[in-house]
């Protein structure tokens, strides 16, 4: 039985290597691929060789960058005692997206999944305590998704900062189970405002 031609079995298992992307999903990129013009490939590949060579992490926060700070850390006008902990950089578009939060940010690079070895030494929370130690925070926010995982995250966070700084969490008007990369900015916004106290917090 014949298949696809070695070059382009090859595209498709780096397009499938992906997160998200089954072998279907792989296929259609792959042939997507192939129908653009040489330009359009060419473009492709310069964003990807781009992307990769120039973002990098900030220093502080650990959100993506292209200098030491990224764009929030750098503001001197955004305030720096007040913290938004979130999973990935995409939660922090999202809640800049709602215009109504003027602190910083931390964002965590990922969160507690033990089943795929995703421990407490994966995630930047050393780097956090550090913050919050050094630069005289007074108010920490968790704002990990409101699942399982988030939640079991959003612990660990907040007993390593017990007696460092006030934790509170984000209001539950965000749905269980949902991410906050898919809430709309008003929920988002409604949940930042709403925060309350954290169980155990400091």
């Amino acid at each position: 039985m014949a298949g696809f031609p070695e070059p382009l079995q090859r595209l498709i298992a780096e397009f499938e290597r992906l997160p998200g992307i089954g072998t279907k999903t792989a296929e259609r990129l792959a042939f997507a691929v192939l129908r653009d013009t040489p330009a359009e490939v060419g473009s492709f590949v310069d964003a990807i060789s781009s992307a990769k060579q120039s973002v990098t992490s900030c220093l502080r926060c650990s959100n993506v960058a292209t200098a030491d700070l990224c764009d929030v850390c750098a503001d001197p006008t955004r305030d720096a005692g007040l913290i938004l902990v979130v999973e990935h950089p995409r939660d922090v578009v999202s809640f800049e997206k709602t215009g109504r939060f003027k602190g910083t940010y931390h964002v965590l690079m990922g969160r507690l999944t033990p089943h795929e070895g995703a421990g407490v030494e994966a995630l930047s929370i050393r780097n956090l305590e550090h913050r919050v130690t050094s630069d005289r925070v007074r108010e920490v926010i968790l704002g990990t998704n409101p699942d399982i995982e988030g939640d079991a995250t959003a612990l660990v966070v907040e007993k390593r900062l017990q007696g460092k700084a006030v934790v509170s969490r984000l209001a539950r008007g965000l749905s269980s189970g949902g991410a906050i990369e898919f809430a709309g900015t008003e929920v988002l916004a409604e949940a930042l405002r709403l925060r309350r106290p954290s169980g155990s917090g400091g």
